[in-house]
Order: C-alpha cells, then structure tokens, then sequence
C-alpha cells in the first residue's frame, strides 16, 4: 500500500444551504476543506495510506477539523498544535450565470503563522512514496515558501517523489511574487498539475488560440504548455486540467497528460454541477492515486479526469467515491441510471 503525505492548510467551509446567496436565510453550513486535505481524503478513500499535515490550534474547532479527516481514514497523527485560529472561508454557490463566490478569512490562522522548525520532516517522510503539496501554501507566507522549501528538500533526500497543482490564488499573493517562489520551488517537483490559466499566471506559459470565457479550447496550444513547463523544469510529468466554462451551472471537463513522449487527451464530460469546489484536487488525488497504481499515461489521465467528474456532483470539499465508481465512469458508464 502506498503512503502519500500531503502539506497544507484545512478551512472551515461555511456555506448558504443550497444555492442561496450570503444571509438569505440565517442558516449556514459548516463542513471543513482545502487543497491539500482535499487530496488526502481522496487518497484514504482509495485504500492508500494517506497523512495529511499542517498546523492547528487545540481548541474544540481544531479538533474538529482533525475528526473530519479522521472520519476517512486520513492519518493525522503528525498535525502540529498551536496557534489560536482556523482559517476559514465562505462559499456562495453561482448557478446559471452567477459565477460562485469565495471570500477568505484566513489571516493570523494556525498554519499561516507556523514557523520550519514545527515541522520534523525526516520523521514526517519516513516510509513515504509521495508528497503532494499545491500553490496555496506558499502563498500563505514567507515563511510557509521557506517550510515548503524545507519539505522538498528532505523529501527528495528520502527518495520521496513529489507533485504540485500551480493553484495560483491572486486574493494571496501577486503574479510577480508567485513566479519567484513557485519557479524556486519547482525545481524539486517531479509531477507539476496545472490548468488553462495556472501557467500563464504563474510563469507567463499561455496556451495560443484558447478563450477560456467563450468556450473555446485549443489542444495543441496545451500541449506547447506541457512541453514548455517540461521543458523549465525537468518535470517527469505535466499535468493539465481542460475545464470549458459554460455557465457556473454547466461546464464541459477534460484533460491531458504529459510524461515527456505522449500527449495523452482524456475523453470530455459534460458536467451539470453540484460543488465544483474541491474538483482540481480530486483531479490531483486521482492522478497520484493511478501513478503509484502503475497505470499507463492514458489510464492515468482517465482515471484523474474521471474521479474528478464524478466530484462534481458531491458537495462539500471532499470527494467522497470509491475507486470501482471511478473506474465504472472511465471505463465509459456514465449514464448515471440507478444502481440496483
């Protein structure tokens, strides 16, 4: 069984019920999420072993955080204490037209403030095959780009292979100071996962002839992306999410995957979404999950694309399927008729 570390920060997600805007009622949903912690969970429900690291204060809604990862198996056992807040976010769903809406509150929480000696990396690595780690960590901070540094670093010593989704957040930091940290700390990652507007935002890679707002996407552009990523960085692999936006409530979804001499294109899904938050890390957890399973460039990138489908139609942060519901959808059952 493989063991996969991820490292990151877990929100609390309070939420309008269903698609009601902010205060239209006076009830809100709260459930837990994040980037990293997302692909964790999608790892434990897949049968790996999956640990999930970060920094989280010791009172009652700290605790609460680590239970939701617990609930799935996900080990947490290397969770720093400490701190006084949890970050958290508010999330207004969009439907037809009216895009979806995320404000952060995030500020002075347990993780942004951690510091690297927190964190015993050596022990944390010990009998680890992955670490997974995304662009919104470093963007927490200095010294979360110098923690993550840190975690690289120790985790190529151990032989640990390493993957990263760009996620470029621009409410956390610029494009110019993204470039700097992300381009430091990709010269460690082995598997680089990035979507139609990452690369551009991140290191100024744009895919030619593509509009991402009027639907129109350009396969070879994308693979001049991979290569060129490939290229800087000496990925082992690329990555790329095709997502063609039709309106918040109906997107078509694909992607590609890079190793170096195949472009390899996912069959298209169109989507009528549920909760479309959580759906690139379910592409991450799926991707990584058919990687260490040994599957072929093209399974990998069905199974990713596949999993992350089938996300979209889950609410809340975390994807919460099986590896046989992924595999029925890739191996082309999609109808979605009753299962008796």
């Amino acid at each position: 069984m493989a063991k996969v570390v991820t490292f990151g920060e877990i929100m609390l997600r309070l939420a309008p019920n269903g698609y009601y805007r902010f205060f239209q009622n006076d009830q809100m949903q709260a459930t837990f999420g994040g980037g990293e912690a997302n692909v964790s969970v999608s790892l434990a429900n897949y049968g790996f072993e999956s640990a999930f690291v970060t920094k989280l204060p010791s009172h009652a809604i700290g605790q609460a955080a680590i239970d939701s990862l617990r609930y799935f198996g996900v080990d947490t056992s290397k969770v720093v204490r400490g701190g006084e807040r949890v970050g958290i976010y508010y999330l207004e769903k969009g439907a037809s037209q009216r895009g979806s809406v995320c404000i952060y509150d995030r500020k002075y929480s347990s993780i942004q403030q951690a510091q690297p000696e927190d964190f015993d990396w050596d022990d944390i690595f010990e009998g680890a095959d992955w670490f997974h780690f995304t662009g919104i960590t470093p963007a927490l901070g200095e010294n979360l780009v110098e923690i993550c540094r840190q975690a690289c670093k120790a985790a190529k010593a151990k032989g640990v292979k390493i993957s990263c989704d760009l996620n470029y957040r621009g409410k956390l930091w610029t494009r110019e100071q993204a470039r700097v940290a992300m381009t430091d700390l990709c010269q460690y990652v082995d598997v680089c996962i990035s979507n139609e507007e990452d690369a551009k935002d991140v290191f100024g890679i744009e895919a030619e002839d593509t509009d991402i707002y009027g639907g129109k996407l350009n396969h070879d552009g994308y693979k001049s992306v991979a290569k060129q990523l490939m290229e800087k960085f000496g990925f082992e692999k690329v990555a790329i999410t095709l997502r063609t936006s039709i309106s918040a409530s109906d997107n078509d979804w694909a992607g590609m995957l890079y190793d170096g001499e195949n472009y390899c294109f996912s069959k298209s899904y169109h989507l009528h979404i549920v909760d479309r938050v959580g759906g690139g890390d379910s592409f991450g957890g799926g991707l990584i999950y058919a990687i260490l399973s040994g599957k072929s460039t093209q399974e990998a990138i069905e199974f990713a694309v596949a999993a992350s489908a089938l996300k979209h139609s889950v609410e809340g942060d975390f994807n919460r399927v099986s590896v046989s519901e992924v595999e029925k959808l890739a191996g082309g059952d999609g109808s979605g008729r009753v299962q008796r």
